[in-house]
């Protein structure tokens, strides 16, 4: 599909991302069994096993993740502390993301805690088709504010630039390392818009239900709001996330306030556990 021989695709491919495209899949397939293993953690009546979480993600057999898993995390799977590699990863996606004086910004809120009286209001969400563009090593200063500019640039030169505009991460930082971690700018556009090769791509996602927090503020408030949307009213609402990611619907432009002050609406995708 993408015109070149295998042989330069994965030739390209490293050079682009730093890992073979083997090593990508079978990173981002333990990843995603880590994110079902915390799931499995907040649901105990649905406890799924560490096979069922292994033909989930791909492998042939639980032995086969056992063994992929102890090579990447130097454990198995059954040894696994999913709470410290979380608090870990964090920890470093602190550092990462702010410097030492707003780092503190970023500290997780404990469970049970909802300082600002968040409310999570659920809506049916019809499909939607979105233009976007894709940041890799998305916490880079100033990287996706810079291609948010080049996205609504490109959609004002079309008229369309005052449709929905979305934000999403395909990756959690508590799982992922920060700099492996991709970011997707996005416009809900109509599914007939054409696209140029190469510039903007284009995803459709499907009919959702959504649990929906309105923020208006900073990075601090938006982190509690997640905080509390995973770690408080998930666990207990009987809804499961989908496999759709989390989204930043901005309210306006992306980044029309600035970089310090939010407006947007969280929207999680979820089903009934």
């Amino acid at each position: 599909m993408a015109s070149f021989s295998p042989f330069h695709f994965h030739r390209i491919f490293k050079l682009q991302t730093g890992e073979s495209l083997h090593g990508f899949i079978k990173r981002t397939r333990l990843e995603r069994a880590v994110a079902l293993m915390t799931q499995r953690g907040w649901f105990s009546r649905r406890r799924a096993s560490l096979t069922d979480i292994a033909l989930a993600t791909g492998f042939n057999s639980s032995a086969d993740f056992s063994r992929s898993f102890k090579q990447h995390f130097g454990v198995p799977p059954s040894r696994f502390d999913v709470a410290s590699h979380r608090a870990g990863r964090r920890e470093h996606w602190q550092d990462h993301a702010a410097g030492p004086d707003h780092r503190h910004l970023l500290d997780g809120l404990a469970p049970g805690e909802n300082p600002d009286g968040f409310v999570v209001h659920l809506r049916e969400q019809p499909a939607r088709t979105v233009a976007y563009r894709r940041v890799a090593n998305s916490y880079r200063e100033g990287v996706v504010p810079r291609v948010a500019n080049e996205l609504v640039a490109w959609a004002e030169a079309r008229g369309i630039a005052d449709g929905r505009w979305l934000g999403y991460t395909w990756d959690d930082p508590e799982i992922v390392a920060p700099e492996q971690c991709r970011y997707d700018v996005g416009l809900e556009v109509p599914a007939t818009t054409p696209l140029p090769d190469g510039e903007v791509g284009r995803y459709m996602f499907e009919a959702t239900r959504v649990a929906e927090i309105e923020i208006r503020g900073g990075i601090d408030r938006e982190m509690r709001a997640l905080d509390w949307l995973y770690g408080t009213w998930l666990p207990g609402s009987g809804y499961v996330p989908t496999d759709q990611p989390c989204f930043e619907a901005w309210i306006g432009r992306p980044f029309a306030h600035g970089y310090e002050h939010f407006e947007l609406v969280l929207q999680l995708p979820v089903q009934r556990g």
